[in-house]
């Protein structure tokens, strides 16, 4: 009970949840989503979902920590942006950076060709001062 409290604190920091429920219940809660039918052979035994609300990627991350940590937590599948995957595909999921992190990347490779001209279309006016600056003082000796 203990290793479960954990694992819902840790989730709750990361802007997730951990619920465990009974089979049947997530099987109608499914509903006709597309990749129910891939799931089922997962519904036996006792049955935990991780709910990520704010980043897929960080609620996979501290999942995959605790299941390393802890050998009684066993990963069945995972349904990240309505797709499948394997325990295997989960732990690689795991390694991509969070939300924030590649939107700081796409911005940063956004704004950089945009600021290299900056300070080229800056160099040129500069150059064109001192050239200037040079002919003004070169006519005035």
């Amino acid at each position: 009970m203990a290793e479960i409290s954990e694992l819902r604190q840790n989730m709750k920091d990361s802007g997730s949840e951990y619920k465990v429920c009974k089979n049947t219940l997530l099987r109608i809660a499914l509903g006709d989503a597309p990749f129910k039918e891939q799931l089922k052979e997962a519904l036996k035994g006792c049955t935990g979902v991780v709910f990520g609300y704010d980043d897929p990627v960080v609620a996979v991350k501290k999942t995959i920590e605790y299941a390393e940590k802890n050998e009684k937590f066993k990963l069945k599948y995972g349904v990240v942006e309505g797709k499948v995957f394997s325990p295997k595909e989960l732990k690689e999921i795991s390694k991509l950076p969070s939300k924030n992190v590649l939107l700081g990347m796409f911005l940063g490779g956004m704004s950089s060709p945009l600021t290299k001209m900056a300070y080229a279309m800056q160099a040129v006016n500069s150059k064109l001062l001192y050239a200037l600056e040079a002919l003004k003082n070169k006519k005035a000796e």
